[in-house]
């Protein structure tokens, strides 16, 4: 709700391959991703994203789990949050990668 408040027009799965089918048909211009998703985990979308042909989009991931920089290095992501975050840090990211 906070991106769409900003004007993001937001997109959201409910598992791994439902997001796959949806960056297919929608060609997102950034994809959040959370590592633990059911169907396909974080690690199997991103390297199912990244074998789509044309463009990708960055993606940014966001984790609970421990060392989110090296979850975020391991599928090649532009970018991170920890969860816990704030909602004007992930604002900031999305706008960062946006503009």
């Amino acid at each position: 709700m906070t991106l769409e408040d900003e004007g993001y027009a937001v997109v959201e799965a409910t598992d791994g391959a439902a997001a796959l089918e949806l960056a297919r048909r929608h060609g997102p211009s950034l994809i959040l991703l959370d590592m633990r998703m059911p169907g396909l985990n974080g690690w199997q979308f991103a390297e199912s994203y990244r074998a789509l042909p044309g463009a990708h989009a960055p993606i940014v991931v966001l984790t609970a789990g421990q060392d989110a920089a090296g979850r975020a290095a391991e599928v090649g992501a532009d970018d991170y949050l920890d969860k816990p975050f704030e909602l004007d840090e992930l604002v900031a990211v999305v706008t960062r990668h946006l503009i």
